[in-house]
């Protein structure tokens, strides 16, 4: 690790256990058109992001954006969670193969299994940017967890993602005999892109053999054909930019119409019939309105739905684990509705 990296994680973990008098006096106190208070240790940590260079990766050469992403994963995941076994697996799709990596928690192997899809954008993140939440998700909700390194746009734009997310669900449930997972018990989960696949995922399988038993939708992206108030409201400043959202789509749709429901699942004719939802949002996100619009048209749809509003966080809490009370507070108590939805312990 070069020195400036460590010098950043030692802040950022100083940052995290001190006490919110100093978090405030840091970061300032903002309030939402909803009057949602952020939480001081997140400000701290949005004024700290905005003092690195090159804090924007969308002005960054790709190639830097992901690397930058995967270093700003590290410094706020914290110190690495053990695990029993951790072990890259290759992942067959009709156009080759891609690489998963099966995460098994530190008290051995659970009988049911969580795919998870990272977010970036479809254009950033990688197993790496979220080996943190895997190794979360697989400690605190007694789950093997299947992260999915899916193909990244603008070298494979739209459709390739969301048929790589469906041959990885056709892969766990063929490797259910070797990790003795039961294949009508399977999680789906992501956050942001990760949390859009997810969800085109659990659509394209409504009517398959063996559909997942639950969709965990972390801040997803439902829509990008259109614009909400958050978008507005936390255009810039919130980690998470509308100017960055606008790179991502560009990369991702190509020449594909935003509108297509498997890139916008709110736009979706029909979302009868599918897995229940656990839907998570921020108070402070670009993204919080069109997922709370998602979770009320699966409601109205009659999907049992649970949609769960962090008020005080931010977009991609899921990597900041390590140094925030508030974050890992609020993937303990997605880690309890993962247990609950996919019967863990039965």
């Amino acid at each position: 690790m070069a020195l400036i990296d460590a010098v950043s994680k030692g802040v950022v973990g100083v940052l995290g256990r001190a006490p919110k008098a100093a978090q405030s006096a840091l970061g300032g106190r903002h309030v939402n058109a909803d009057g949602d208070v952020l939480e001081p240790e997140v400000a701290a940590a949005l004024r700290l992001l905005a003092l690195m260079p090159d804090s924007d990766f969308s002005d960054l050469p790709l190639e830097t954006a992901r690397r930058q992403i995967d270093a700003e994963a590290d410094l706020f995941g914290g110190k690495q969670l053990p695990m029993s076994l951790t072990q890259d697996v290759s992942i067959p799709t009709p156009e080759g193969s891609i690489t998963g990596r099966l995460y098994v928690g530190p008290n051995g192997p659970s009988n049911r299994l969580l795919l998870y899809f990272h977010g970036g954008g479809w254009v950033l993140g990688s197993l790496e940017s979220h080996d943190s939440p895997c190794r979360f998700l697989a400690t605190h909700a007694g789950v093997n967890v299947l992260a999915v390194d899916y193909r990244l746009a603008p070298e494979h734009p739209f459709p390739a993602a969301p048929n790589d997310a469906l041959a990885a669900f056709e892969y766990a449930v063929a490797m259910a005999p070797e990790w003795g997972h039961d294949p009508t018990m399977i999680g789906v989960a992501g956050d942001s892109a990760g949390g859009n696949l997810s969800a085109v995922l659990a659509i394209d399988l409504r009517d398959a053999p063996v559909r997942p038993a639950m969709q965990v939708l972390f801040f997803p992206v439902t829509d990008l054909s259109a614009k909400t108030a958050s978008y507005s409201e936390f255009s810039e400043g919130y980690f998470l930019t509308e100017k960055q959202m606008d790179w991502y789509s560009a990369h991702y749709c190509g020449d594909t119409d935003p509108a297509d429901p498997r890139i916008s699942p709110l736009l979706a004719k029909d979302l009868t019939g599918l897995a229940p939802a656990y839907v998570v949002v921020s108070g402070f996100d670009p993204l919080r309105d069109e997922g709370e619009a998602y979770a009320k048209r699966l409601a109205e749809a009659g999907v049992q739905v649970a949609l769960r509003r962090h008020g005080n966080m931010i977009h991609a809490f899921v990597n900041s684990t390590g140094v925030g009370r508030a974050s890992r507070e609020a993937m303990l108590e997605a880690c309890g509705a993962i247990r609950m939805g996919l019967g863990v312990g039965l």
